[in-house]
């Protein structure tokens, strides 16, 4: 059980303990009861900071995408040029994935979906986008053919979202994090690779902008 909080954060405490209930039971086994429990503090009053559990896992998915966020840009500070950033990036994503695996699951498996709240959707649209500004980035370096930015960064995530989360359910033959970044490294190099030699008409396709709805 987490320590009883002290006045003025018993929001984080309970993010942290929700955390740490995910990390136990899962999704499935999430209850706002047991967060107030392993926090400490009485069954009701989580109910000052959230309306319901859907609030607290959507709370934690924005927790979530903002480290994510943190862990890519930090990652591709490193690089000497728009290409090692882009690919830093992707070995940021798998790392955070390594490190918060209990956030990763919420951000991408919780039955209501984010989009739906404000907070982690706007969350999750940042994080996206440092992923498509390191692919335009590149294109203005001319490493990569000009094109669909969003279409190439969609690309890049499913590499890295796909590596992220059999790391996490343990499917590779190797564990150790080093090697799985190491991984991630060679699989992001041939990707970007690959990416490089195609024609920037292969990029472009069906605008990939939410459609307007029609006047009424």
């Amino acid at each position: 059980m987490l320590p009883p909080y002290h006045h003025g954060n018993l929001k984080q405490v309970l993010l942290d303990a929700s955390v740490d209930l995910i990390g136990t039971v899962g999704l499935a086994g999430f209850t706002l009861r047991e967060v107030a429990r392993r926090a400490g503090v009485s069954h009701n009053a989580p109910y000052r900071h959230f309306r319901d559990k859907d609030d607290v896992l959507n709370a934690v998915a924005a927790e979530g995408f903002n480290r994510l966020t943190e862990s890519m840009t930090k990652a591709a500070e490193s690089g000497s040029n728009a290409m090692e950033r882009l690919r830093l990036s992707g070995r940021g994503y798998v790392d955070f994935a390594l490190r918060f695996p209990q956030h990763f699951v919420v951000m991408f498996e919780s039955p209501q979906p984010i989009k739906t709240n404000p907070e982690s959707r706007e969350a999750g649209e940042r994080a996206f986008g440092s992923l498509t500004r390191y692919i335009g980035e590149c294109q203005k370096e001319g490493s990569l053919p000009e094109g669909d930015s969003t279409r190439l960064a969609l690309l890049a995530w499913s590499l890295v979202h796909g590596i992220a989360k059999l790391a996490c359910n343990g499917r590779f033959p190797f564990h150790k994090k080093a090697n799985v970044l190491a991984f991630t490294d060679m699989a992001t190099q041939a990707l970007l690779s690959g990416i490089a030699c195609l024609p920037s008409k292969s990029i472009s396709g069906p605008s990939l902008s939410p459609k307007k709805r029609p006047c009424r």
